[in-house]
């Protein structure tokens, strides 16, 4: 019997001495999860859109002294610094990385490994990804170690994704949910042709199941979007107001789907210089100008799963201030080193700097639409704005400033043109919406004062007045044949394929020519207005 008592003591003992050891080890494991709900952890995003291909600084003519700003070696070396000061960091792209003399020779490869060295965390997929086609960029994508992001992309007739939709990175114990979209707009500025396998969905449904199955995993939800009106073409956008392009879609879509921490948006260029705050969702959207001349910054303070405070703004890349990033500086020299026996061949000169204007007619933008006239023997020639990319230079012009300035795998192509046809063109370049068509032959009076589709006052071509009946040849790039920029008039067309490069027209067009004179201008001529008569 005493055994039996003695038994029962230590199996009680035993029992309370569980209960009380369970009473320490329950409260110890809930306290540390309490504490991680009360701490404040701090995280940076760091973020790019539309680089397109800008590696060497760019001469900031707008400000005083004309300092230098960009180039991918400096940008590099501005967010190394970033990463050294704050603990935790994310670095993201929002597309159109492609585009340029080396994306073209390289078909993009050169971007990408840019993109490697520089140690981006993930990008969203751009139109200009596509320049070279969807195969291409399928290729590229799968090469480099970090996610690139299409939620919305879909092989044709299929629901099989064309990319990865989005990805969970985690640093530091915080865990980032990022999303990548591109957005309609953006599909009707791709290369049509290079475009034909996949197909793109509205983005709003697709994020917003894409937050739904991230946001239990994560602690932030960040979109990658490429998405809203095609940005003006052209570097000195952040001085001139009048060419800026909203944001409305990348509020749209932050209003639309609940719980985005983050939108980093692209495609429009437009640099917001302070974080803009949803009415409604408290989402912070952000963007640069482009070509690399800014650095997004974004600091949040980070409280559970909730952002409590932010501050941010696009710190200028100061060229002449930063030392390069030697790492991205020698894999830039090395691609320099390869494609200069091809580049660095002069072809002629220019006697004045020929440069872009997307809202407006330009020197280069009339200069190629000439080029495309002479050498097919057209009656007029269309230009789209955005085909023009970089200014060339007064004085020797070697094979890669023609490349810089058309970078494109546009062809020269002639089309059978109806006056009424050509008056369409005219008209949807008069809206602006893809900026001002360039063009060579023709006189056209316009006022943007009137309704768009009316704003057409009078057309001459060759000095004589058009005649809506009569059939004229057009010269134009394969693009706008195509019926990329929404130029659906030229689906409508009889045409004829040089299958010729227009740099390379460009270029044979220099060399012949040696010395190049600046095109007269005064083809798209603005109306006074009534104050102006008035005066």
């Amino acid at each position: 019997m005493l055994q039996v008592i003695k038994l029962f003591h230590r199996r009680y003992l035993v029992i309370v001495l569980l209960v009380l050891l369970f009473a320490v080890i329950i409260p110890t494991a809930e306290r540390p999860v309490a504490r991680a709900e009360a701490i404040v952890r701090e995280v940076t995003i760091i973020y790019t859109n539309d680089f397109h291909s800008a590696f060497d600084p760019i001469p900031a003519y707008w400000l005083p002294g004309s300092p230098k700003l960009g180039g991918a070696a400096y940008l590099s070396a501005l967010a190394n610094q970033i990463r050294r000061r704050d603990k935790t960091v994310f670095f993201f792209d929002t597309g159109d990385m492609f585009t340029g003399m080396l994306s073209n020779i390289t078909r993009g490869e050169a971007l990408m490994e840019m993109m490697m060295s520089m140690g981006y965390d993930a990008m969203a997929i751009g139109n200009h990804e596509f320049d070279y086609g969807s195969d291409n960029f399928e290729k590229q994508m799968n090469r480099v170690p970090f996610p690139v992001l299409g939620a919305n992309i879909f092989y044709k007739g299929t629901d099989h994704r064309y990319s990865r939709p989005y990805t969970i990175i985690e640093r530091n114990g915080l865990r980032l949910g990022v999303i990548g979209i591109i957005g309609l707009d953006a599909r009707s500025v791709a290369l049509p042709s290079g475009i034909t396998k996949i197909d793109f969905l509205d983005p709003i449904p697709v994020v917003r199941e894409a937050v739904r199955e991230l946001k239990p995993q994560v602690d932030l939800i960040v979109v990658l979007a490429h998405q809203g009106k095609t940005g003006p073409q052209q570097t000195d956008a952040e001085a001139r107001p009048e060419v800026q392009r909203d944001f409305d879609e990348d509020i749209r879509l932050s209003g639309e789907v609940e719980g985005i921490d983050v939108f980093v948006g692209g495609h429009a260029h437009r640099g917001i210089e302070k974080p803009y705050v949803h009415p409604k969702t408290g989402t912070l959207i952000v963007q640069t100008y482009g070509y690399g001349t800014r650095l997004g910054y974004l600091k949040l303070k980070v409280k559970g799963r909730k952002v409590i405070s932010h501050e941010g703004e696009l710190l200028k890349v100061w060229s002449d201030k930063l030392s390069p990033d030697p790492v991205v500086a020698a894999k830039y020299e090395k691609y320099k080193q390869q494609v200069a026996p091809v580049i660095g061949q002069v072809v002629g000169s220019s006697k004045v700097r020929l440069v872009r204007d997307y809202r407006a007619e330009s020197l280069l933008g009339s200069f190629v639409a000439d080029v495309m006239r002479s050498e097919s023997g057209a009656d007029i020639a269309f230009e789209n704005a955005g085909g023009v990319r970089a200014d060339i230079p007064a004085g020797p012009v070697n094979k890669g400033n023609v490349l810089d300035a058309l970078p494109f795998l546009n062809t020269l192509v002639v089309c059978e043109m109806t006056g009424a046809q050509i008056r369409e063109v005219i008209e949807q370049g008069l809206t602006l919406e893809r900026g001002m068509i360039q063009v060579s032959g023709l006189k056209a009076v316009y006022d943007l004062n009137r309704p768009a589709g009316k704003r057409l006052v009078d057309l001459k071509i060759n000095g004589i007045q058009a005649d809506d009946g009569k059939v004229y040849r057009v010269a134009t790039n394969s693009f706008l044949a195509e019926g990329g920029d929404l130029y659906q008039t030229f689906l409508q067309t009889r045409q004829s394929n040089s299958h010729k490069n227009l740099s390379d027209v460009v270029i044979e067009y220099f060399q012949k020519n040696r010395e190049i004179q600046p095109p007269v201008l005064g083809r798209l001529v603005a109306v006074k207005t009534a104050v102006q008569i008035s005066r």
